[in-house]
């Protein structure tokens, strides 16, 4: 079963989209949400689940203990590609400290900027790449990852973990102008690339809808403007369970699963 990640600009609904989908895909096996987005704090809230009592990184030693290993990587084999994990890494032996919830959903987070002046994301960035690659998932398993906005997740080679990319595009030029530069991106990675519009009325939908086509985007979804999940975003509750329950199953049926 496929690993899945999300991408887009900021507030176009990457994070809202990964828990609508979490949701559906848990009526049907296990699920693993991935948070590779070093500064967002209320994922697992609209989600509903517990905060992992440590971050990915934290189980590896932290930040100085993850630069170690990549700069030793570097220097005897001129990259920073390493492995992280033990062969045999799936969702049953992921260390049980740096989930939340119970299965089938489950919460993972890379690792999150502890400390001002603390340096670049790139150890997050490598380990991401790292645990998506290795992880091996199951029929009926799937991990959805949630990057944060724009495309720095594919110059640190994440991309390369997963099976196909989601693009959210909202209403706005330069969500179109992002999702042609991920598309490329991602087929230079060599993996399948989709969009999904959000916050579409009929004339923005069918606006987005040409112009994504134009570009050769294939366009899978669509969702319209939600107060419900919008009240549920402010006040930091989950999301409404039965929201936008018969598009997010059309998508996934789109997306045949």
């Amino acid at each position: 079963m496929p690993k899945i990640m999300i991408c887009g600009r900021g507030g176009s609904g990457k994070s809202t989209l990964v828990t609508l989908l979490a949701r559906a895909l848990a009526e049907r096996g296990k699920v693993l949400v991935v948070d590779t987005d070093e500064s967002n704090l209320g994922l697992h809230k609209m989600l509903g689940l517990s905060t992992p009592a440590m971050t990915l990184m934290g189980c590896l030693g932290g930040k100085p203990a993850v630069r170690e290993k990549l700069l030793a990587s570097l220097q005897q084999k001129g990259d920073e590609n390493t492995g992280f994990f033990a062969d045999g890494l799936n969702l049953a032996s992921l260390p049980p400290e740096c989930t939340g919830g119970e299965w089938p959903l489950r919460f993972l987070r890379i690792g999150k900027i502890e400390r001002s002046m603390e340096g670049c994301a790139c150890p997050m960035g490598a380990v991401a790449r790292s645990f998506l690659k290795q992880l091996r998932v199951d029929q009926d398993e799937w991990v959805l990852v949630d990057t944060e906005a724009g495309v720095e997740h594919f110059g640190r080679g994440v991309v390369e973990g997963v099976d196909l990319v989601v693009m959210v595009v909202d209403p706005s030029h330069e969500a179109i102008l992002l999702a042609d530069r991920a598309k490329a991106l991602t087929a230079e990675a060599g993996k399948d690339f989709v969009a999904v519009l959000n916050k579409v009325d009929t004339a923005t939908e069918s606006f987005l809808r040409r112009e994504l086509t134009a570009k050769g985007i294939p366009v899978r979804g669509a969702f319209g403007f939600s107060p419900e999940i919008m009240e549920a975003n402010l006040t930091g509750n989950p999301l409404p369970a039965g929201n936008c329950r018969e598009q997010v199953n059309e998508l996934l049926a789109s997306l045949s699963f």
